[in-house]
């Protein structure tokens, strides 16, 4: 029977356990932040592209009944 310190899985446990001691975690107030600015600058890009997709299928739209029109 194989030991645990040799073991692959209680090997590969024990050192990620190292390294996650090693992280420098961010604080709460730069997580809060940083997720602000991402859901700030999503809603702004989400708004743009609706804008534009409005903008440009209205123009379509027109330029197909000008070309019906005009035979």
């Amino acid at each position: 029977m194989a030991s645990l310190s040799n073991n692959p899985l209680s090997n590969y446990l024990r050192e990620s356990r190292e390294e996650l001691r090693k992280v420098a975690w961010p604080s709460r107030k730069t997580v809060v932040r940083d997720t602000l600015i991402v859901v700030g600058i999503s809603v702004i890009m989400a708004a743009f592209f609706g804008l534009l997709d409005f903008g440009l299928s209205n123009g379509f739209q027109k330029l197909l009944e000008y070309r019906a029109l005009k035979g």
